[in-house]
C-alpha cells in the first residue's frame, strides 16, 4: 500500500490547476474556430459557424450544413491538381491538428495514474483493517489485569488510523476534483475532435469532387486533344495529369486514413472520460459513505468493548464465587468427614489389642516350649552324668583290681 504522505504529495497542485485551466481555455479557443479548408497548412483558419449537434456516442455520422456544403463545392473548383506542392500540402493542416490533438490524448493517459487512486482506495481499507481488537487473555485475574490498558489502546488505534484516513480522504478530494475537470475537459476534447473528423471529412469529399471531374472531364479531354493531334507535349501532358491524378487519390487515402484516427479517437476518450466518472464516482462513495459508515461502526465497536468487558467481568465474577463455593463444600466435607472419623474412634484400636494378645500368646508359647526344651534337655544332661559317673567309678574300680593284684603278686 503506497503511503498517504506521498498520495498528497502527488494531488494536483496549484501550478497543474492553471495549467489544466489553461488547458481548458485553449481548447474553448480551438472549439470557436470549427472545421475549415484551406490551401495553406500554417494559414490560421477563419472562423466559421459552427452547427451545434448532439454528442455522438458511437460511429459519428457526417452531416453538413448548407453553409458547409457550399464550402466544399467552392474548395473543390480551386484544387489545383497539376500543381505538386497543392497536392502534397492538401489537407496537411488537419492532419498536423490530429496528430497534435493525438499526442495531447496520449499525454492525458500517460500522465494519468489511476492505479495511485486504487492504491489510495486500498490505504482505506487497509488502515481500517488494521484496526484489530484483540481477544481478552484466558483466566480470571488476567481479564482484570490488561482489560482497561487494552480498551485504551484500542481507541489510541482508532485514533491514530482515523487520522491517515482523514488524510487519505482529503487527498481523495483532490483526485476527485481532478477528475471532474478532466471529465469536462474531455468533453471539449471530444467535441474538438470531432471537428477535425469534420474537417477532414470536408478535405475529403471536397478532394473526391474534384477527382471525379479530373476523372470524367479534364482526363478524357486531355487524352482526346493529344489523340486527335498526335503531338507528343499532347500525350505527355495527358501523362503527367493522370499520374497527378493518381498521387492526389493516394493523399485522398491518406486523409481517409488519417480520418479513420480521428475516428477512433471517439471512443478512446469516451471510454478515458467513463474510467474518469467511475473513480470520481467511487471515490465519492468512499468519502461519504464507506468512511462515515466505518466511524460509526467503530463508535458502535468500542461501546460494545464497553458492554462485553462489563459482561465477561460479571462472568469472571460469578465463576470465580462458584469456584470458591464449590472448593469451600468440598473443603468442608474432607474435614467433617475425618472429624467424624476421628471423633468414633477408641483411644487403642481393637486391632491393635488384638495385635497384642497375639503377640503376648506367643511370646507364652515361646517361652513354654524354651522351658519345655530347657527341662528336656536337663534331663537328658542327667542321664549323661550318670553314664559319665558310672564309667568313672567302673574306671576306677578297674584300676584299684589292677593295683591290688599286682601288690600281691609283689608279695609273693
Amino acid at each position: 500500500m503506497a503511503e498517504w504522505k506521498k498520495m498528497r504529495g502527488e494531488t494536483m497542485n496549484d501550478k497543474e490547476l492553471k495549467n489544466n485551466e489553461i488547458n481548458m481555455d485553449s481548447l474553448d479557443d480551438m472549439l470557436k474556430e470549427g472545421p475549415s479548408l484551406t490551401f495553406d497548412p500554417d494559414e490560421k483558419a477563419p472562423e466559421t459557424v459552427v452547427v451545434e449537434t448532439a454528442k455522438p456516442e458511437s460511429t459519428p455520422q457526417i452531416k453538413l450544413s448548407p453553409e458547409e456544403e457550399r464550402l466544399v463545392e467552392e474548395f473543390s473548383s480551386k484544387i489545383d491538381i497539376s500543381n505538386s506542392q497543392a497536392v502534397l500540402t492538401y489537407g496537411v493542416g488537419s492532419q498536423k491538428k490530429i496528430a497534435e490533438f493525438s499526442e495531447n490524448a496520449l499525454e492525458r493517459v500517460k500522465t494519468k495514474d489511476l492505479g495511485e487512486i486504487g492504491d489510495m482506495l486500498a490505504g482505506v481499507v487497509g488502515e481500517i483493517r488494521s484496526l484489530e481488537i484483540d481477544e481478552e487473555d484466558k483466566g480470571f485475574f488476567g481479564f482484570f489485569k490488561k482489560s482497561g490498558n487494552k480498551l485504551a489502546n484500542i481507541k489510541a488505534k482508532y485514533d491514530k488510523v482515523e487520522v491517515n484516513v482523514n488524510n487519505i480522504s482529503k487527498a481523495l478530494e483532490d483526485h476527485q476534483v481532478t477528475l471532474m475537470k478532466d471529465v469536462l475537459m474531455l468533453d471539449k476534447m471530444y467535441e474538438l475532435n470531432m471537428n477535425y473528423y469534420k474537417e477532414l471529412s470536408m478535405y475529403i469529399m471536397a478532394g473526391k469532387k474534384r477527382l471525379e471531374r479530373a476523372n470524367n472531364i479534364e482526363l478524357p479531354e486531355l487524352i482526346k486533344k493529344a489523340d486527335e493531334s498526335g503531338l507528343p507535349e499532347d500525350t505527355q501532358k495527358a501523362k503527367d495529369f493522370s499520374q497527378m491524378i493518381n498521387r492526389f487519390e493516394k493523399k485522398i487515402h491518406d486523409l481517409e486514413l488519417t480520418k479513420t484516427v480521428s475516428l477512433q479517437m471517439a471512443p478512446q476518450i469516451r471510454l478515458i472520460q467513463n474510467n474518469d466518472s467511475m473513480m470520481s464516482d467511487k471515490i465519492q462513495s468512499t468519502i461519504v459513505n464507506t468512511i462515515p459508515l466505518w466511524k460509526n461502526q467503530m463508535v458502535i465497536a468500542i461501546g460494545l468493548k464497553h458492554s462485553t468487558d462489563a459482561a465477561k467481568a460479571q462472568r469472571a465474577v460469578s465463576d470465580m464465587t462458584n469456584e470458591l463455593l464449590k472448593r469451600n463444600a468440598d473443603a468442608l466435607k474432607t474435614a467433617t468427614i475425618e472429624t467424624a472419623k476421628e471423633s468414633e474412634r477408641g483411644i487403642i484400636d481393637i486391632e491393635t489389642l488384638k495385635n497384642t494378645n497375639k503377640i503376648l500368646i506367643s511370646t507364652f508359647d515361646e517361652v513354654i516350649k524354651i522351658q519345655d526344651e530347657g527341662r528336656q534337655k536337663r534331663k537328658e544332661a542327667e542321664e549323661e552324668l550318670k553314664n559319665i559317673e558310672n564309667e568313672m567309678r567302673a574306671k576306677l574300680l578297674e584300676i584299684s583290681n589292677k593295683q591290688a593284684n599286682s601288690n600281691r603278686q609283689e608279695q609273693k
